[in-house]
């Protein structure tokens, strides 16, 4: 028999992934579609870039507070759950052991074999037992505000210094269409990458975060021209 080979999963990544993602994503489209939008409305390169580099840091603080107090009030709720769960454990052992076995009994195990895995499992770590099965809350899945603010704050960031970088260089003439098509350059690399971290498929990954770039950018460039006109 061929040595056993370990398995390679990637949910642990989902936490710092979906913020990495989120932020660059964000970074990208933002910016880009805040460039356009101003250079639909026939103004200065020196007035695009200003506005594009205070929607750039405006955006990586926002991206940064955003993410922090959303996953903290998710950790919040975490944080109650097992509190109750634990008083719960102490309270009333037998029923809680009940209700694991129950669970286990759903998923497919016989009556005896549920109660038995039960008893071993809050045996060894009651809590964490009920906080996987039960609340569905898991080491890997934990939430970490600090780590997705931090995260977010960065990528967005990078993300947004590309399309800025393309407008710095860019003659003013062309500099929509230079940056709307090295931006959704930018997202197609950007999903290809995401995807092929989290294990994904490449090609559903990059349409995805195209398609929807695009359609931003298209709008932004839209209102940009037509209150450019107006004004």
């Amino acid at each position: 028999m061929p040595p056993h080979q370990p398995e390679s999963h990637r949910t642990h990544r989902t936490g710092w992934l979906r913020a990495a993602v989120l932020g660059a994503n964000d970074g990208i489209v933002s910016t880009a579609s805040l460039i356009v939008g101003i250079a639909a409305s026939q103004a200065t390169q020196h007035d695009i870039l200003l506005a594009g580099v205070a929607g750039a840091v405006a955006g990586a603080m926002s991206m940064a507070a955003g993410e922090y107090v959303s996953v903290s009030s998710q950790a919040d709720t975490e944080k109650a759950d097992l509190a109750r769960e634990r008083k719960e454990l102490e309270e009333n052992h037998s029923y809680e052991l009940n209700e694991l076995t129950s669970i286990y009994i759903q998923r497919g195990l016989d009556p005896l074999l549920a109660e038995q895995v039960a008893i071993q499992l809050m045996e060894h770590d009651a809590l964490g037992a009920h906080a996987l099965e039960e609340l569905g809350i898991s080491e890997q899945g934990t939430a970490r505000p600090l780590q997705a603010a931090l995260t977010s704050a960065a990528t967005f960031a990078v993300g947004a210094a590309l399309p800025l970088l393309v407008a710095l260089f860019s003659p003013v003439s062309i500099l929509a269409v230079t940056v709307s098509s090295s931006s959704l350059l930018f997202l197609m690399l950007l999903g290809i990458v995401s995807a092929y971290t989290g294990g994904s498929s490449l090609f559903k990954g990059a349409v995805r975060v195209t398609f929807w770039g695009a359609l931003a950018m298209g709008l932004t460039a839209g209102a940009g021209a037509l209150f450019g006109t107006v004004v």
